[in-house]
């Protein structure tokens, strides 16, 4: 893939602690939950997520989502005295070469599972430009890695060994695939967040003096798993333990991420649009369901085609399944709906899928027939405004599309 090499950055660039934040799903949540812990710590810190650019809690909307509004962003912060950076990094970006210019002196890897191999040639070309990010680290830098990840040991092998590593590790992402630094137990659920026992199992781990508790407003294992990451992250490069969880405890998930608009019935809208974290968006909704749980999603067109049906089996958990319009671009979306349809086909107690092409329509029919006491999943484009299609964005996001059908409903 040819690209436009990025430019040398600016000498003042060396002044900041940059950390790079990388992985398939909880990049956002992740740089978003680091970021609040340093603005509290030593203010301003500019954040970079697929949200838009923040410099502290302001969000700099003059700035383009690019890299001369990057620079900007960052022109910003050093004149404000800024001294650290959270960064969400794509691999698409890190393919560019973006790592091999901007001095990052700290990352994150988040996970890595099915996802843009439309941008990249192979799954293994995708995990060696997530790659990029560490393996430019300089001497002294920390890298805090996702041990239970099934990359993870490969992604430790191509880090240098002059970086100082830290692994942390969930029980829901299964046997930790290297011995872990930190972990998270006895994760407790609710509405109003989420809860668990932080254990730390090595000498390096208890040298930064975390507490026995974590909470946090967001809701989920997901959350509280890039939480454990930026917590990690945050006393690694010298903030109390205490203080970065006092501000963890009131941290909700960005716009989009889990984000309950409604109660009876809950109404939960998520970004969720890859298989793995539509399932497990799905097991979190689940577990604090006391009705039948419903989810409405679809998938993207002229994107990668065989996470399609993958789709379609992470949602066959659900007692109702109502496939719609995601972003079809030049695509049908009958077609794309179709294709995750055939996910489902043989995964044995599955419900059989409606398809519902409009997603106003999808959305305000589900609130009419759901029980006050059921969740509705309204997954894959979470902060998004409208629909991508035929080279133009049509329509409203979800937030709207929820509060028109609420209005009609009465």
């Amino acid at each position: 893939m040819a690209h436009k090499p990025f430019p040398d950055p600016p000498s003042w660039s060396e002044r900041f602690t940059s950390v790079g934040v990388t992985g398939t799903n909880g990049k956002t949540s992740t740089t978003s939950f680091l970021a609040a812990i340093l603005d509290d710590f030593a203010p301003p810190v500019p954040r970079t997520t697929t949200l838009g650019l923040y410099l502290g809690a302001e969000q700099q909307a003059d700035l383009p989502q690019t890299y001369r509004g990057f620079i900007r962003l960052m022109e910003r912060a050093r004149d404000r005295g800024a001294r650290f950076a959270s960064l969400e990094v794509t691999s698409e970006v890190l393919a560019q070469g973006f790592a091999q210019k901007w001095p990052f002196r700290a990352a994150i890897f988040t996970n890595l599972s099915h996802d843009h191999l439309d941008a990249h040639s192979s799954p293994e070309h995708y995990f060696a430009s997530k790659a990029q990010l560490f393996l430019h680290l300089p001497p002294g830098a920390t890298a805090v890695l996702n041990g239970a990840d099934e990359v993870a040991p490969l992604l430790a092998e191509v880090t240098p060994a002059h970086v100082n590593k830290l692994f942390y590790g969930v029980p829901s992402r299964g046997t930790p695939q290297l011995p872990l630094d930190v972990s998270a137990q006895d994760i407790r659920l609710s509405w109003e967040g989420t809860r668990a026992r932080v254990v730390a199992l090595t000498e390096a781990a208890r040298a930064l003096e975390l507490p026995e508790q974590l909470e946090l407003g967001a809701i989920g294992e997901i959350f509280l798993e890039n939480a454990l990451a930026a917590f990690v992250m945050a006393t690694a490069l010298g903030v109390p333990a205490d203080r970065a969880a006092r501000v963890l405890a009131s941290q909700r998930a960005p716009r989009g991420r889990f984000e309950v608009v409604h109660r009876q019935p809950y109404v939960v809208i998520d970004y969720a649009h890859t298989p793995d974290a539509l399932s497990r968006t799905l097991r979190t909704a689940r577990a604090l369901c006391e009705g039948e749980l419903w989810v409405i999603f679809g998938a993207g067109g002229n994107r990668d085609k065989d996470k399609r049906p993958e789709m379609g089996k992470a949602a066959a958990g659900a007692d109702h399944i109502v496939l719609t319009t995601d972003n079809p671009r030049d695509e049908s979306p009958q077609a794309i709906a179709e294709a995750i349809a055939g996910g489902l086909r043989g995964v044995e107690g599955a419900p059989h899928p409606q398809i519902q092409l409009d997603r106003a329509h999808a959305i305000s029919q589900a609130l009419r027939n759901a029980s006050p006491s059921d969740t509705i999943v309204i997954a894959g484009k979470g902060h998004e405004l409208g629909i991508e299609s035929a080279g133009a964005l049509q329509g409203t996001g979800d937030h709207v599309l929820v509060e028109r059908a609420l209005r009609v409903r009465g």
